[in-house]
């Protein structure tokens, strides 16, 4: 089978991606800026640690003089730094390995919360009321006019709810905004939506033209508030389903992606969050409902296209244990109902995430790589500020 060299090997969506081709025989290289957990799975037969994507400069240049003297059939990004750098110089790419990624131009936008909501107005496509930062003239104190309590901030490019505040009086909205600010310029600012559900539509698309699709549901986040999934299960939604698709014809997607609604509890309508513009966390939950995400991506970049999913089996759950779901039970109140869900260890078409008797190195990885980062304190505040 081809040669695939897969980046940002600390990434769980990455783990899958080496188990998927892995068991189909591919030859996996996986790469990261440090050892991570990903590199004791079984599949992985070449580790690379290259420099960190925050030296644009730097990775590319490494990259570059890697798959020109090394057979590469197909490199895959997983996470928004790197792959934004392999767009936007894909061209240079392009003469050593195939890749898959969208037209940087789209990308910009579907990473952009601005831009994205201003495409979801020229769209017709529901999602929060907001005030763009093009529309903040001046004085916060307009937005009193426009907005009952409590509202949120918001960074317009982060992951993993890092950067919201959530303002619940109007004399924090001055000193939260600041706060915001400093390390991320021009937020916007939405209404809060009660948490009525939440989904991911993920997607596949050839040059503009669908492919694929999965819709999850988030059966628990971490943070409660609102984050990535650590017990999902497959499940339709026609509604959503419409909506993501509309938007990525919009961007002339190319490639995978995935967008992410939630359930306003007021009137339990779908409102749209913003979209992943990569591979994503859940990524495992498509898998092993069937719509093998990783493969599909690798009969497009090589064959220059695919068979066409719209059909998985619904009710598979995948469960992040390590450690998502822990942090889960250990956030909010602990109560015996909280206590009979978490110790469910067993249940009917249930996976994990990490964990596997198959492949159980990554296992041993999760912990020695948490337990390196205690001493790390750029890693160990890069997990804290998640949430809000």
């Amino acid at each position: 089978m081809g040669q695939v060299f897969i980046l940002d090997g600390r990434s769980r969506a990455a783990l899958s991606i080496v188990r998927s081709l892995g068991r189909k025989g591919f030859d996996i290289t996986l790469g990261e800026e440090f050892k991570s957990f990903s590199f004791y799975s079984k599949f992985v037969k070449k580790k690379i640690i290259y420099p960190s994507p925050s030296n644009k400069k730097e990775f590319l240049n490494f990259i570059l003089n890697y798959i020109a003297n090394n057979k590469v059939d197909l490199i895959i990004p997983v996470r928004d730094q790197c792959t934004e750098i392999i767009s936007n110089n894909l061209d240079q790419i392009s003469k050593y390995t195939k890749c898959v990624v969208p037209p940087i131009e789209s990308f910009n936008i579907a990473r952009d919360k601005e831009k994205t909501l201003e495409l979801c107005r020229k769209l017709s496509i529901p999602h929060p009321k907001s005030v763009l930062s093009s529309e903040i003239n001046g004085s916060l104190d307009e937005l009193k006019k426009i907005f009952s309590l409590p509202i949120v901030i918001k960074p317009r490019i982060s992951s993993g709810s890092r950067g919201i505040q959530v303002v619940n009086n109007w004399s924090e909205l001055k000193y939260k905004y600041q706060i915001v600010s400093e390390s991320y310029p021009n937020p916007i600012i939405q209404e809060f939506i009660p948490h009525g559900g939440a989904y991911g539509v993920s997607l596949l698309f050839n040059k503009g033209n669908f492919r694929a699709f999965f819709t999850h549901k988030r059966l628990r986040e971490y943070p409660i508030s609102g984050g990535p999934s650590t017990l999902s299960e497959g499940v339709r939604f026609p509604e959503i389903e419409t909506y993501a698709i509309k938007l990525l014809e919009e961007l002339k997607w190319h490639g995978v992606a995935m967008v992410e609604f939630r359930i306003d509890k007021r009137n339990n309508n779908p409102l749209l969050m913003e979209i992943n513009p990569r591979f994503w966390g859940s990524l495992e939950t498509a898998i092993f409902s069937g719509v093998d995400f990783p493969y599909l991506l690798y009969e497009l970049a090589m064959l220059g296209d695919c068979e066409e999913i719209q059909n998985y089996q619904l009710g598979k759950k995948v469960r992040w244990l390590l450690f998502g779901d822990i942090l889960w039970f250990l956030s909010g109140r602990i109560s015996l109902p909280k206590i009979k869900e978490f110790v469910k260890f067993k249940q009917k078409d249930l996976r994990y995430n990490i964990f596997s008797l198959e492949d159980f190195g990554p296992v041993y990885g999760i912990f020695y790589e948490s337990i390196k980062s205690l001493f790390n304190i750029k890693r160990l505040t890069h997990v804290l500020k998640r949430g809000w």
